[in-house]
């Protein structure tokens, strides 16, 4: 018999259809009615005749047709909303999508697999995991240290043991031992206790990072989780169905234990959860929806699932590969400012930077070489004034390798501790099997992830701060010898003078969330757990502290491009004009003030999907291979042949490098 799940103000009601013949009219009187018959005051209506209503899927919100049979409008156990008609929105209406879903557009089920072992996931892998590129398997390896694990867990139960967590209660509660007929039942009260967080869900890619992070943890074989239950977590995560984890919530210590207990709590059924197929619906609906059943959770298996750093780190990978993308994509943009400023390129002089030889200050110094080197990549505008009587530039000019070089350092120290901590155990108690026995520790501690992000957001702002910076020179006429705001017509057009008052509020902003959270600790659990990390949120505010960056370099390279313009006939070098070519591929050049909000997201969206560093990169990287053993990559943030290979645009054969 055909089911279907219909949303109606707020509320999930599943609606059995014993003829398909039937039409999607009448789903939606029935879901009315069965919404009237349950509610006190009949939902506020008479009867359901006299309700006007539009139904459409959740997935896509197309809007269906009430004379359409059912079995030619909807597949078995598809998702349906009723929307009544003359019911108002309110300002804060969230619609049955989460944030950002649009993403999910075009989703497709990937086909290929990343074979999860515990210990060599990359920060790389688990954001293309959050993206959906990948579903998701164990090793044999890991399945086999897996089972070993539960073994110890078996024989603890089977022997009515007094450990931590199995067979007792948590927290203040360690010492209250549980009769072994309710161990079960523990399990379960303490995922649904436990899941209290608040705020907004976390958007789907956030979501499957956070599981596929945890499902990694899992399978280190220190848990103690069943293999057959594991398993079934992993299947909920290639079908993608993500529970609704609110981004609020952890105090970093013991764990993220709210977020990770509202994942567990979806994986047993309860609570609400996401789909690309079903939208948001009741946990239990969307596992059926895919063929799944709910988790039951063994002995220790709640605690397995819920004890551990993985919300903030699994942020934390995303943090510090979005910063990987724009600390590359800053010297570029920083280079196209230079020359529009017709600066001078003495300062990155090789020497100058090999007496200090700071990674990243090198390879700062080495990418503007590669960008602004008239001899390798004529420069009609560098040519235009060669024999000025400039000695040196500004700070924000001249000082780029000095401190973009610090940030490239910043991240990858970050990215170090992050790599570290997601093929680490993190639970407790930790289960050892070569030995036997359980062992309590602290390995469940944010504070390791937690000051690594305090560090990233600190260090990747400075990016915003100094590209601010160069926004108000070229925006400056007294500076820049350029049209004030760059734009013709100044007075009648204002230009860019309120997108430098955005960038300047962006930077602002960034000076309070650079705050560390991570030097705040307050204490929990009846003074148990005395010291807290605040990791939590270290990881969401390094995250906004990127997305700024991101936004303000994006407003500086709409302005450098715009400055160009004043400098026709004259062309820069060949890597910088194909950098210009593709931002005018998006956004036109300003001949009069128009919205300007839209080219600015525009801009910003070639920073995130890092096609400014495709773009460029073939250069910088033509110019490495050149100029060896002048210049050596820096991790995180160096080119890479692998990276050439998947993501750059190829050169032309006839180009001249």
């Amino acid at each position: 018999m055909p089911r279907y799940t219909v949303h109606v103000r707020g509320e999930w009601l599943a609606v059995p259809c014993q003829d398909a013949q039937l039409t999607v009219g009448w789903l939606g009187r029935e879901a009315v009615r069965r919404y009237i018959k349950n509610k006190p005051d009949n939902g506020g209506f008479a009867s359901v005749d006299n309700v006007s209503f539009l139904v459409r899927r959740c997935k896509g919100l197309g809007l269906l047709d009430h004379e359409d049979p059912l079995e030619v409008a909807l597949e078995d156990n598809e998702f349906v909303e009723v929307v009544i008609e003359g019911d108002a929105m309110s300002s804060d209406f969230i619609p049955s999508q989460p944030e950002g879903v649009y993403l999910y557009s075009k989703y497709r089920e990937p086909e290929k697999y990343i074979a999860l072992d515990g210990d060599s996931l990359t920060t790389e892998d688990l954001v293309s995991l959050g993206k959906g590129h990948y579903k998701i398997k164990l090793t044999p390896t890991a399945e086999k240290k897996v089972q070993n694990s539960r073994e110890v867990i078996e024989s603890i139960v089977k022997e009515k043991t007094v450990v931590y967590g199995i067979t007792t209660g948590f927290g203040k509660f360690a010492r209250t031992v549980i009769p072994v007929s309710k161990l079960e039942e523990l399990q379960v009260n303490l995922v649904r206790s436990h899941s209290s967080g608040v705020g907004k869900p976390l958007i789907p890619e956030r979501c499957r990072m956070l599981l596929a992070l945890r499902v990694n943890v899992l399978a280190k074989g220190y848990s103690g989780i069943s293999l057959e239950t594991l398993k079934q977590v992993i299947e909920v995560f290639n079908a993608s169905c993500l529970p609704y984890v609110p981004e609020k919530g952890t105090v970093g210590a013991s764990g993220d234990l709210a977020p990770l207990s509202h994942l567990a709590l979806g994986l047993i059924g309860e609570g609400k959860m996401w789909s690309p197929k079903s939208g948001w619906a009741d946990a239990k609906y969307v596992l059926a929806a895919h063929g799944l059943k709910p988790i039951v959770l063994k002995p220790k298996e709640g605690l397995a699932l819920i004890n551990g750093t993985q919300m903030i780190t699994s942020l934390g990978c995303e943090a510090v590969e979005r910063a990987s993308a724009i600390a590359r994509q800053a010297d570029i943009v920083a280079s196209l400012t230079l020359e529009v400023l017709k600066g001078t390129t003495k300062a990155f002089d090789t020497d100058i930077h090999a007496v200090r030889p700071h990674r990243g200050q090198v390879e700062v110094a080495f990418r503007f070489r590669s960008l602004l080197d008239s001899d390798h990549h004529p420069s009609e505008i560098a040519e235009s004034h060669r024999f000025c009587d400039r000695v040196q530039d500004a700070y924000t000019l001249r000082c780029c390798p000095q401190i973009h070089g610090v940030v490239n350092d910043t991240i990858a120290f970050a990215k170090n501790i992050i790599t570290t901590e997601i093929n680490s155990a993190t639970d407790n108690p930790m289960v050892f099997a070569s030995r036997g026995e359980t062992v309590s520790g602290g390995n469940f501690h944010g504070e390791y992830p937690a000051k690594a992000l305090d560090y990233l957001a600190i260090g990747v702002h400075e990016l915003a701060a100094i590209s601010e910076r160069r926004i108000e020179r070229l925006c400056n006429p007294s500076l820049s010898e350029l049209p004030a705001f760059l734009v013709a017509e100044g007075g009648l057009n204002s230009g860019f003078m309120i997108a430098h008052c955005t960038a300047a509020a962006l930077v602002s902003e960034n000076k309070a969330l650079c705050h560390p959270s991570s030097v705040d600790s307050l204490s929990t659990s009846a003074a148990t757990e005395d010291h807290v990390s605040m990791g939590g949120w270290a990881a969401r505010k390094a995250l906004r502290v990127i997305e700024h960056v991101e936004q303000v370099l994006a407003i500086e390279l709409l302005a450098a491009c715009q400055g160009i313009e004043f400098l026709r006939p004259l062309k820069t070098t060949t890597p910088l004009e194909k950098v210009y070519d593709l931002v005018r591929s998006v956004v036109r050049p300003w001949i009069k003030d128009r919205f300007m909000a839209p080219d600015i997201e525009a801009a910003h969206r070639l920073l995130i999907e890092q096609k400014v560093w495709e773009v460029a990169a073939p250069y910088i990287e033509k110019y490495r291979m050149e100029h060896i053993p002048e210049s050596r990559p820096v991790s995180p943030t160096a080119f890479s042949l692998e990276f050439l290979h998947k993501k750059s645009t190829k050169l032309p054969e006839s180009e001249d490098l």
